[in-house]
């Protein structure tokens, strides 16, 4: 581009020097969003042919440079570079990248920090530091703190108790009693007349005893079935827990992608504002040097209006969603979450757990606890039918008795009870009627279960594949509106064409933007779908 022609779009130009012992990038424009990175493309480039030589940026004739632009020079400066900076913004921005300020830029960066420090330890007496968390802490964090999973915790234990209850019917039970109360009766009601010669009643008299009493089940095959019964409800209700603990990891994983994309919507987002604001300069710099229409300046000032309310929207978005992520994990109101897998969005991972329909069926833990439920309804039946069968049980009781602590002689009585049942209006046959019912109607359910199981694994699987290609799509979509904004810009600038191509292509450039993200979050989405019908979800998300 003939010099003359740059100097009125002032857009980024970069010139290397090769010397003997330096290689000098001369900066001269703008370094802002994209021509900021288009200097880190071309510093990457002349670092692999460097071959000893020390690294050089001369910032003499740079007018401006934004966040990218100052992000782009510290990595630089960590790299080893070394700039040359002249007028007071590129000394100040130099100066707080290489930590050389002097003078008045000195007091004005100390005053800065000071306050920064002040306004950060208030900050931080207020509210308590930022929670960041990788994908698998958040699901780590989720099923220790949410209240489901220790309810579900409770009821595991709930159940083990249960159990320790019904086991104890099948063992004997000794007591100890003691006693001591008072009498008086009247003989005349008790035997239904006088007797001569005897007084009217008897007593008071005291009554004192104590000894241990005890009973123990001989044969009782109803104790055993509740028995047997319990122990089986402990294996649903951990089953049951498994299914909260993996619904909880579901929600937590859909929320944290969620988060993920909408992150990924912000920064693309911010690139758009900044391209559009690069477009925006070089529309109303050609306006004023007399190349360019009002048109033009209006149209992409309209345009950078447009990506900046994305990015309001994309912003919210974000804050709405990290706000329900610690919403599941139950932390602190006061205490912010932030996501330290933003890098990984972008990062296609393969499904690697088993995704087979019989494996599914066998781990959904939905499916273990109607299997549970299954065998304790037929538990509950050959209770029922046990009800016909006899019991024989034995008790005793053994005490020191008499009418005062001093005169008590030993006193025992031992029973054996033996019981059978002839006739119970139907109640057995009722009850075990009953179960059958029951059992028919956990068969439909488990019937039921497998195909809604065998569902969700087809449709995972297809929607897992489709997402896969179009996130192929997605990728070479934004390739090419890449490259469409960058020919439209040539056009622009070198005349041939208005800006209505330039804001086409911006257009199309945030709709392949768009339509990336989406794929790559449904594609995220469609793996932990698949691992949710497999029943793999906590195996695959809490490692």
């Amino acid at each position: 581009m003939p010099p003359n022609v740059w100097k009125q779009l002032r857009m980024l130009k970069i010139t290397l020097h090769d010397g003997p012992d330096k290689l000098n990038f001369v900066v001269e424009g703008k370094l802002i969003g994209a021509w900021a990175r288009e200097l880190e493309q071309s510093w990457k480039k002349a670092s692999s042919i460097r071959g000893g030589k020390a690294l050089f940026v001369d910032l003499s004739e740079v007018l401006f440079i934004d966040e990218e632009g100052k992000r782009v020079l510290c990595k630089l400066f960590k790299e080893g570079a070394s700039f040359r900076s002249a007028g007071p913004m590129t000394d100040s921005i130099v100066d707080e990248i290489t930590g050389k300020s002097t003078g008045r830029w000195r007091g004005i960066l100390t005053q800065s920090i000071l306050i920064l420090l002040l306004a950060g330890i208030a900050r931080g007496a207020a509210d308590p530091p930022a929670l960041k968390l990788t994908l698998a802490e958040a699901v780590q964090m989720a099923l220790r703190q949410n209240p489901k999973v220790q309810i579900a915790n409770l009821n595991i234990a709930e159940s083990r108790e249960n159990q320790i209850i019904a086991r104890s019917g099948l063992l004997p039970q000794v007591n100890l009693n003691a006693s001591e109360s008072v009498h008086r009766a009247n003989l005349e009601a008790l035997f239904g007349s006088r007797i001569p010669g005897f007084s009217e009643h008897i007593g008071p008299y005291y009554v004192i005893q104590g000894g241990p009493s005890g009973s123990v089940p001989i044969f009782d095959l109803t104790l055993w079935r509740r028995w047997q019964a319990s122990r089986e409800n402990v294996k649903g209700t951990r089953a049951e827990d498994l299914t909260v603990r993996e619904e909880n990891v579901q929600l937590v994983v859909s929320q944290y992608l969620g988060s993920l994309r909408a992150a990924a919507d912000v920064r693309a987002a911010q690139s758009r504002v900044d391209l559009a604001r690069a477009l925006f300069d070089q529309a109303s710099d050609l306006q004023k040097n007399g190349v360019g229409t009002g048109i033009d300046t209006l149209r992409s000032n309209v345009q950078y209006q447009n990506e900046r309310q994305r990015l309001i929207d994309s912003e919210t978005q974000l804050k709405t969603s990290l706000f329900g992520l610690a919403r599941l994990l139950n932390v602190d109101p006061h205490q912010n979450v932030e996501l330290a897998d933003e890098s990984e969005f972008f990062h296609m991972a393969e499904y690697t757990a088993d995704e087979s329909i019989e494996r599914a069926v066998q781990e959904r833990p939905e499916a273990k606890a109607l299997n549970s439920q299954i065998r304790v309804a037929e538990i509950q039946k050959k209770e029922a039918e046990d009800a016909r069968l006899p019991k024989l049980s034995l008790s005793g009781q053994w005490t020191q008795q008499g009418l005062a602590p001093t005169a008590t002689i030993p006193a025992y009585n031992f029973e054996a009870d033996f019981d059978v049942p002839l006739f119970t209006g139907g109640r057995i046959k009722a009850q075990t009627a009953v179960q059958d019912i029951e059992l028919k109607k956990f068969e439909q359910q488990r019937t039921d279960l497998r195909n809604q199981i065998a569902l969700e694994v087809k449709t995972a699987i297809a929607q897992l594949e489709a997402a896969k290609s179009e996130v192929e799509v997605a990728n070479q979509g934004v390739d090419l509106a890449r490259e469409e904004v960058v020919e439209a810009r040539d056009r622009f600038q070198a005349g041939v064409a208005n800006n209505i191509e330039v804001v086409t292509a911006q257009d199309e450039f945030a709709r392949a933007n768009d339509n990336q993200i989406a794929a790559l979050y449904r594609y995220n989405q469609a793996r932990a779908d698949l691992a949710h019908a497999t029943g793999q979800m906590e195996s695959l998300y809490a490692k």
